[in-house]
């Protein structure tokens, strides 16, 4: 949820208090949902983090040196500000944040490159089309991280050049609220029953990789008739970040969401759970990679090293993520034991598959829900 969204429902609380109390102090921060790290040690010079070696001596000597790096993402700006918390206080490397949704990142990196402007040390972003163009550009340098061992198949790409790092989790949601528990949506097709009508919402599909990997699911799985059905009854939102505030505040009862994102939203008392429907789930590739760009080298690597990390991909899976590492447990969120990554219930888009239907999963988003971009 937007940190908007959270100073209105604290004004909407200061407003019912007035009566009773003269002033109401703005809401106190969330916790962390991220654990902090058992142990950090510096053995020999070297950085150790829960037992393993995240940087050798002359890294981590060069990389606190640096003492920073600048981090174009497109991540959602709660989901890498925890991440981020976390990785400055295992290291002491403070970092620089251009955040941007996908598409406005691709933008703002190819115009920036192509001038000479480009301030990026990493760069995170998730719709494989626009990897795939940074990558042809030249925007990333090769690097293969020590760190990254147990790793799934299909991790790295282009010769190390950009990385596999997490795997958020597409599904849907509700207003608990609002909608009673015996009422509380359990299948994909439950949403096309007649209570629902009016109250569904939905991201377009061009708002990024996200939700054109929503679409190819709904596609390959339940089908375009039913896309036809959802779309008579759905809100369209421009993002998944502004659905998701409208369902917190009630303005809908149900609509597509993030794990993750449902996640931070309960953290700030917003009344939204998710759903592992009978249908299944989605999940996209969320890539990372050094800049070609990268003026902090070292602190770069060790960011990199970080995130594959055991002590990295725990605090992605702590958020609602999935790993890319064999040996880190699937994410277990508001009491919800998300299904292991290789189970038939969870439909992870490959960038194969992304890049081979974008365009006509887009045409056809667009068509079925009337939609112009």
């Amino acid at each position: 949820m937007t940190t908007s969204t959270i100073r209105r429902f604290g004004a909407a609380v200061c407003a019912i208090a007035v009566a009773a109390v003269p002033a109401c102090s703005p809401p106190p921060q969330a916790p962390s949902l991220a654990q902090s790290a058992a142990s950090i040690t510096e053995p020999g010079g070297a950085l150790v983090i829960d037992g393993e070696q995240i940087a050798d001596p002359d890294l981590w000597s060069q990389a606190t040196s640096e003492g920073t790096i600048t981090l174009y993402s497109g991540y959602t700006q709660d989901t890498e500000s925890e991440v981020l918390e976390q990785f400055e206080a295992d290291t002491g490397i403070d970092v620089k944040l251009v955040r941007l949704t996908s598409n406005r990142l691709y933008e703002r990196l190819t115009a920036e490159y192509s001038t000479g402007r480009l301030d990026a040390d990493v760069i995170r972003i998730s719709d494989p089309g626009f990897v795939r163009g940074l990558a042809e550009r030249g925007l990333f340098q090769p690097y293969l991280p020590g760190t990254a061992n147990n790793l799934q198949d299909d991790v790295s790409f282009d010769d190390n050049r950009y990385f596999r790092t997490f795997n958020p989790i597409y599904t849907f949601g509700y207003n608990r609220a609002v909608v009673d528990d015996t009422d509380t949506p359990t299948s994909w097709n439950s949403l096309l029953e007649d209570r629902w009508d009016d109250k569904l919402g939905i991201a377009q599909a061009g708002s990024g990789g996200s939700a054109l990997a929503l679409t190819r699911f709904q596609r390959d799985v339940l089908g375009d008739d039913y896309l036809r059905r959802y779309s008579s009854e759905a809100r369209v939102f421009d993002s998944i970040g502004a659905q998701l505030d409208a369902l917190a505040r009630g303005e809908i009862n149900a609509g597509t969401v993030v794990v993750s994102s449902v996640n931070i939203a309960n953290n700030e008392n917003a009344p939204v759970d998710f759903v592992v429907p009978d249908e299944g789930v989605t999940s996209y590739d969320y890539y990372t990679g050094v800049a070609d760009t990268a003026r902090n080298l070292a602190a770069a690597q060790v960011f990199m090293n970080w995130n594959l990390s055991t002590r990295g991909q725990r605090v992605f899976t702590d958020l609602g993520e999935y790993s890319v590492r064999t040996d880190v447990d699937p994410p277990n969120i508001l009491g919800v034991q998300l299904p292991d990554f290789t189970d038939p219930k969870v439909h992870r888009i490959t960038q194969e598959e992304s890049t081979t239907h974008s365009a006509e999963d887009q045409a056809a988003w667009n068509s079925i829900f009337g939609y112009n971009e």
